[in-house]
């Protein structure tokens, strides 16, 4: 999977109708947890042993390497989307939701970051992802935080894509330090959002 000019050319395609999902799905697991551990210039064969299949089966889903990240990166953008959702009717409280929805976010910019910066050298195919990053993402944070504030009747004194903007600033850099707490830092900016908007400041 050579990073040529012509596989960029291909970054910001569409996954090709008909190909089996389950397996397509597993391949994408395994590569999103082979990207974690070794980077996404991971050899390919650590990807098909991670996910129980030959490499041919890799190349026969995803004949280039950027074609295969930009796949687990919508995989895991999507992934991050369906939880608002199901942890809404999951938690005990819209708040707790809230707040677990953006432990999974900040997991995914930490752990994730090598994706989009893969992608650097074609800068249409990575603006055609922040957009979709932006578009899926945006509302389901803005559902789950207008849920926490029902009960307080109040509006949000920022908006949900600020929201996602300021976790993005705060999770800056917190790959390479292992010092530092994205997470809990995340938390409390969630507070402090939760607590202007009905009045506690």
């Amino acid at each position: 999977m050579a990073d040529t000019e012509s596989d960029r050319s291909h970054v910001a395609r569409p996954p090709q109708v008909g190909r089996p999902r389950r397996s397509q799905q597993a391949l994408l697991d395994a590569a999103a947890a082979v990207f974690v551990t070794s980077g996404v210039d991971a050899p390919v064969r650590e990807i098909a042993a991670k996910a129980g299949v030959g490499v041919g089966t890799i190349y026969r889903h995803f004949p280039t390497r950027p074609e295969l990240v930009v796949a687990v990166y919508r995989h895991q953008v999507e992934a991050c989307a369906e939880a608002g959702p199901r942890l809404l009717t999951e938690r005990a409280t819209p708040e707790a939701a809230l707040r677990a929805w953006v432990t999974l976010f900040v997991e995914f910019l930490v752990t994730k970051h090598g994706l989009a910066s893969a992608l650097q050298g074609d800068s249409a195919g990575s603006d055609a992802l922040h957009a979709y990053f932006v578009g899926r993402l945006v509302p389901v944070c803005d559902d789950l935080l207008n849920a926490a504030l029902e009960t307080v009747d109040a509006e949000p004194p920022v908006d949900a894509y600020n929201v996602l903007k300021g976790i993005g600033n705060l999770c800056i850099g917190a790959a390479a330090d292992a010092r530092y707490e994205a997470d809990a830092l995340v938390q409390l900016l969630i507070s402090g959002v939760l607590s202007a908007a009905d009045g506690r400041t």
